[in-house]
């Protein structure tokens, strides 16, 4: 038996970004996420085309596209891509290797580390995303954590009924497909894959694999998503 493929258009519009070109022959959508950083630098060239209130402190490596507000007292360390229309509030870090698609939202005390945001994104308040894939429209509700390393360091597997699938990652959060709703303060553990259209509801624990337009109420009960 084959392993199961994850293919990017399976979880993802490519045409919600203007870097799909970083998809180009790729098997399982997080194989971009160690290109990441040779891809930033290669394309990125670094302007400020946003608007800054006060004096957020904004890296040597950072591109910052149109009518983007930055807020006081956000970081951005870069290297790092914010599409345009895009909403940096106060308190976000924005570290190395990121790149935020047109509309997206990241707000109040939370963490965005070596990821790739699709179009209208929303990381508003509280959350971390480590080494993780957010496909468009995607919502973290307040306290959502995506982790990214097992606590014994191991490389990142993925568990199937059927396969063992080996992700050739120890830094790996998750792939969430396109508007997918996660509630506040769940946690969704290293290797993760939400399906298009998944809702977790508050507080769960999540690990493994949801199918597209499922609800997860607790990780033992999984239901279709009907609306």
């Amino acid at each position: 038996m084959s392993d199961p493929i994850f293919a990017p258009a399976d979880y993802f519009d490519l045409k919600q970004t203007e870097h799909a070109a970083l998809f180009k022959d790729v098997t399982h959508a997080w194989e971009i996420l160690p290109k990441l950083a040779a891809y930033l630098q290669e394309q990125l060239v670094p302007v400020n085309f946003g608007k800054m209130i006060g004096k957020p402190v904004i890296g040597e490596q950072v591109f910052i596209g149109r009518d983007t507000v930055v807020e006081p007292g956000a970081y951005i360390k870069g290297p790092a891509w914010i599409g345009p229309n895009c909403q940096i509030r106060h308190g976000a870090y924005i570290r190395e290797n990121v790149i935020i698609g047109a509309g997206s939202v990241v707000g109040n005390s939370s963490e965005i580390k070596n990821s790739f945001l699709f179009n209208g994104c929303q990381v508003p308040h509280f959350n971390y995303v480590g080494d993780s894939i957010l496909g468009a429209k995607v919502h973290l509700a307040a306290g959502v954590i995506v982790s990214n390393l097992k606590l014994n360091g191991d490389f990142i597997v993925l568990r199937m009924e059927h396969a063992i699938l080996t992700t050739g990652l120890r830094k790996f959060g998750a792939l969430i497909g396109d508007g997918t709703e996660v509630g506040c303060n769940a946690v969704i553990n290293p290797g993760s894959i939400l399906g298009r259209r998944s809702l977790i509801y508050p507080g769960v624990c999540w690990r493994g694999i949801l199918p597209a337009n499922s609800i997860a109420k607790r990780s033992d009960c999984v239901r279709e998503r009907r609306s």
